[in-house]
């Protein structure tokens, strides 16, 4: 589903449907960081990022967005799709705890400085959060 804001520069970057692998967009490095580390390892020694997506995607480049995005809860792409389009998630969680789906937010680098990130990131969590919940099924 997408949702535009009202600013009146928009980022069409990306639009429902549109898939990257894990680690590359915001979305999937809030779900890649939150799969134990055995899986992060086994799924960065089969593909090879930085081949189709550019030297911001080598494996420790990968490996230090997890890590960041563990610290934070919540994952930010500083424009390393297209140059000054930002993008950040939250990743939303099953049933059974594991993170299927991820809530994301883009937009060009002006709106993202660091205090509205640590916002937006608040609020992704918080989302994210919510829709986890709804989403188990009732007992």
């Amino acid at each position: 589903m997408r949702e535009d804001g009202s600013f009146p520069i928009r980022s069409h970057v990306l639009h429902e449907g549109i898939r990257f692998p894990l680690g590359v967009a915001s979305a999937g490095l809030a779900i890649s960081a939150f799969l134990d580390d055995v899986e992060v390892e086994s799924y960065l020694a089969h593909v090879d990022l930085a081949d189709e997506y550019g030297d911001h995607h080598t494996t420790d480049a990968v490996r230090h967005r997890v890590r960041r995005t563990r610290e934070a809860g919540f994952a930010v792409n500083p424009g390393l799709i297209v140059e000054g389009s930002w993008g950040m998630a939250a990743a939303v969680f099953d049933a059974d705890e594991r993170p299927q789906w991820a809530l994301s937010l883009t937009g060009i680098q002006q709106r993202f400085s660091a205090p509205r990130r640590r916002e937006l990131g608040e609020l992704l969590l918080r989302e994210a959060h919510v829709l986890s919940r709804t989403l188990r099924p009732r007992a």
